[in-house]
């Protein structure tokens, strides 16, 4: 799911650190709660009927259909309402000896938007289980593999405002042996929100997304034996939201244990994070605004669902709160305090252009013109800078100004700091780096605009995930072919921490190229990748420029995705 929406608009809880021991112990609790029975399912336990597995506790219910095994709708943390909301996930109390799990669970409440369905249920703490059919074994394994099968978890994106579970179907990857999970997790304010007054209440915590996921993962590793997975090959993977927050668990302590690979797509928007004074002292702005002028713990949880979607800014990120995130992720990366594991991260060559459709071509005033150019670069960097941005991207090298503020975006904010990021990564661990680059990749989100979408934020999904929710637009045979490479890639990797299989191309680990001692980046190309170097890279993203940028004006090169789009929307009232 991608980044961004359009068009839209008391007791004393447990510590963190506590949830996370529960969540070790017990396996933070749904029907499908605690010890695997030694990764045996119904059929291993010598029944036949492949829709039900059994764990310790329950007995779940889920459906067959003529590829996979899905068991929908699985609750792994208890409803996080009243005055659960804002604090940490929580187990269940009582186990309920059946789980029905043949329908997807509620949506985390978010507005309705053009990547999310509308919903204020806070009652969404649910994820989904699919499996390939039933093993033969007589263990609940396949028989090529005595481990189980490998196990990748899926963390949708939305600018952690929107996005659900349901929308990814996987059946590419139990295809290729792979048992996937999906998930909820709270989302905007009831996510992300910081503020004093919930300090006293719930402990330092703020991440209470981040912390869904971690218990979400805890869930997982307790009970993914009981469906044929193997709980020592567990790779987390996400996209734009997503990809930031696998980022955000690579480095949190918390997760250390939970995972064992990570998966970016499109994550490395905004890898300095703010802080808790940052994030608090905003919280108490938006408190204020939501009616709360007292600032009280018991006047924000009393707040219905609607006045907080109401209230709600179009995009957030985790607060480094010192807890759950102890470092920001740039600063986790360059020091090596991070969970060590490895790593595919990569990004699209034309991120910028989803965007730039949805602030200007597609709304009112049309697509940006000119004399707009200059200006909107000066509301994000100041004057001086623009001067120089503008130097370097001229409009006569672009066939529009929305092409060339999307490249000048692009480069800034994803590509750059991917390349950043994978070098110190790759420091401490095996790495895969990549750029998804095709230039006629359909776009599935929103209607043509006056320039082509080409490979921007998101196109990439298509080629790994069909919907269960909408209808991608056609891929054509060379892009056929790609995906396929690409769903290996991800498979494989997901695998054995490498991407590398049977019949596609190389993919060398960044850092080790023979032609370059910057490391490879593979190009995803139609009809199949190509190598790919980070020098190339680097000068076609003018990273080098962007690096003496930020080196000459640190404060002016701090801007976000969320205040670049802010001036954009200045920009057109003014």
């Amino acid at each position: 799911m991608p980044l961004l929406r359009w068009f839209q608009r008391s007791p004393v809880r447990p510590s963190f650190a506590f949830a996370v021991a529960v969540a070790a112990a017990v396996g933070i609790a749904s029907g499908a709660q605690a010890a695997s029975l030694g990764g045996r399912s119904a059929a291993a336990a010598g029944g036949t009927d492949e829709s039900i597995v059994r764990t310790a506790r329950s007995t779940i219910h889920g459906t067959v259909t003529p590829t996979m095994r899905e068991f929908l709708g699985i609750r792994y943390a208890a409803p996080p309402v009243g005055a659960a909301r804002w604090a940490p996930p929580q187990p269940i109390p009582v186990d309920p000896p059946t789980v029905n799990a043949t329908a997807f669970g509620p949506h985390c409440p978010q507005a309705a938007s053009a990547f999310g369905e509308g919903s204020v249920t806070e009652d969404c703490l649910f994820l989904n289980v699919f499996t390939p059919r039933c093993p033969q074994n007589g263990r609940g394994r396949h028989t090529s593999d005595e481990r189980g099968l490998p196990v990748m978890v899926w963390i949708h994106g939305g600018a952690f405002t929107s996005g659900e579970s349901d929308d990814y179907d996987p059946d590419k990857f139990v295809a290729h042996g792979v048992i996937v999970v999906t998930l909820n997790y709270r989302l905007g304010l009831l996510g992300f929100f910081a503020h004093p007054a919930l300090d006293a209440t719930t402990g330092p915590s703020i991440d209470y997304g981040l912390m869904d996921q971690q218990a979400a993962l805890a869930w997982v590793n307790r009970n993914i034996g009981a469906f044929g997975g193997d709980r020592k090959r567990i790779t987390i993977f996400g996209e734009s939201a997503g990809g930031l927050s696998v980022f955000s668990q690579l480095s949190s302590p918390g997760a250390s244990h939970l995972f064992g690979g990570a998966l970016i797509e499109s994550g490395s928007y905004q890898l300095a994070l703010p802080t808790r004074a940052e994030s608090e002292a905003a919280g108490t702005a938006t408190a204020t605004a939501l009616g709360c002028s007292s600032q009280t713990a018991a006047c924000l949880r009393a707040l219905p669902v609607a006045t907080l979607l109401a209230n709600e800014a179009p995009m957030t990120v985790p607060t480094v709160d010192g807890f759950v995130l102890p470092k920001s992720p740039d600063v986790a990366f360059a020091t090596g305090a991070f969970n060590h594991v490895p790593i595919v991260d990569g990004t699209n060559h034309d991120e910028y252009r989803l965007f730039v459709a949805g602030d200007f071509d597609l709304g009112p005033n049309g697509p940006l013109t000119a004399a707009e150019y200059q200006p909107l670069i000066a509301a994000s960097l100041g004057n001086a800078a623009a001067a120089l941005v503008v130097a370097q991207y001229p409009l006569s090298n672009y066939p529009s100004p929305d092409v060339a503020f999307a490249t000048v975006v692009t480069d800034f904010i994803f590509s750059c700091p991917a390349l950043g990021a994978d070098g110190q990564l790759a420091k401490y661990v095996p790495l895969y780096a990549y750029e998804f680059a095709d230039e006629n990749a359909p776009e599935p989100y929103l209607p043509p605009v006056s320039f082509p979408y080409a490979a921007a934020h998101a196109s990439e999904i298509q080629f790994i995930w069909d919907s269960f929710t909408r209808v991608n637009p056609p891929l054509s045979s060379a892009e056929l072919k790609l995906s396929e490479s690409m769903v290996d890639y991800w498979s494989q990797f997901g695998t054995d921490g490498q991407p590398n299989a049977r019949n596609t191309p190389y993919w060398p680990r960044f850092g080790l190229s023979a032609s370059t001692a910057a490391g490879g980046i593979q190009t995803l190309v139609p009809p199949q990748p190509l190598p790919g170097f980070a020098a190339a890279f680097a000068a076609d993203h003018k990273c080098a420029f962007w690096a003496a940028l930020a080196s000459a004006s640190p404060a002016k090169t701090k801007a976000t995705l969320a205040s670049i789009r802010a001036a954009a929307r200045g920009l057109r009232r003014h």
